[in-house]
This record gives structure tokens, C-alpha cells and sequence, in this order.
């Protein structure tokens, strides 16, 4: 049975192995150990404290017995898109391989976009990995549309990325 609370910041130091574990698991074979290196060497217990202690995001933890399974972030929009109405990014939706299948996915997303909308955002916003064919089909079943390209950088490695939003 998988429980869902809010993240604190006692969390962080499993949201980061999480983190860590399912990009790895999921991307890593994309890029150079250099690339992939420069890019998690971004992801410090301070810049985790500094990105939960900054106002507007949210971090909402999926646990199992065994721990935690999943994770979701929300917060100002900081990619480069077009000017919308009270934007919202969802910033992070991570899972673990144990994760997969259980719901934990949809009841995180669900939490999103009521967190979002108990915001008064009228706009979520995320980017995906354009070859990531099962996270764009999830996003796409919420009824996220393609909004362009985007360049997502890993180390000195550029991945195309899909903008996607959704109006709420």
C-alpha cells in the first residue's frame, strides 16, 4: 500500500537517491559519465534545501513500507516559455522501477493539479524528454499539449526536450 504525504526537508536526503536512482536508471545510458557527473553534481543536499525552502514549491512524497517509491514538485515556472495566465511548473515526477504500475504516478499527478489549481494557477507546465514515449503518453492522457521545443542540458550534452502545458 503506498501512502502519500507532503516532503519535509528530513526527507530530502532519500528524494535526492530517488531522484538519482530513477534518472540514472532511465537516462543514463543518453550520456558520457562526464555529462551525466556535471549534471548530478548540481543536485546538493544545500540546493535540495534551497529549492524546498523557496517559496511556492511543494514536494509530495509516495512511500511504500519499503520507503520512498515516488515523488512530485511543484513550483515557479522557470522554463523558457510563452507568457500564459498564473503559470505552474511541474518541475519533477519521479518514480522508482517498485513504483511503476502501483497508481502512485496518477495519484501524484492528481495531487498536482489539485495543488495547482488551490493555487489559482490556470496553467501547468512541464518538459519532457521527447524519446521518453511513456512519460509523454501519461501526460498526454491529462490532456498536456506539445508546445515546443526545448533545450535541456545534461553536462555539455543537449537534449531535445517537448514543452507541454495544460490549461486549468
Amino acid at each position: 500500500m503506498i501512502r502519500y504525504r507532503d516532503a519535509a526537508s528530513a526527507d530530502l536526503p532519500a528524494i535526492d537517491a530517488l531522484f538519482r536512482e530513477s534518472f540514472i536508471a532511465t537516462f543514463g545510458h543518453l550520456y558520457s559519465p562526464e555529462n551525466l557527473a556535471i549534471f548530478l553534481a548540481k543536485f546538493t543536499p544545500e540546493a535540495w534545501a534551497e529549492e524546498l525552502a523557496t517559496p511556492g514549491v511543494a514536494l509530495r512524497l509516495a512511500e511504500d513500507d519499503a520507503g520512498p517509491v515516488g515523488y512530485c514538485k511543484l513550483g515557479p515556472v522557470t522554463l523558457p516559455v510563452a507568457p500564459r495566465p498564473a503559470p505552474i511548473e511541474l518541475r519533477q515526477l519521479y518514480l522508482r522501477e517498485r513504483g511503476k504500475g502501483s497508481g502512485a504516478a496518477q495519484a501524484l499527478m492528481d495531487w498536482a493539479l489539485d495543488t495547482a489549481r488551490s493555487r489559482g494557477a490556470a496553467t501547468l507546465w512541464l518538459s519532457v524528454y521527447i524519446d521518453n514515449h511513456r512519460a509523454r503518453r501519461f501526460y498526454e492522457r491529462y490532456g498536456f499539449v506539445d508546445r515546443g521545443r526545448y533545450a535541456f542540458m545534461v553536462g555539455e550534452h543537449e537534449d531535445e526536450d517537448r514543452l507541454m502545458s495544460l490549461d486549468l
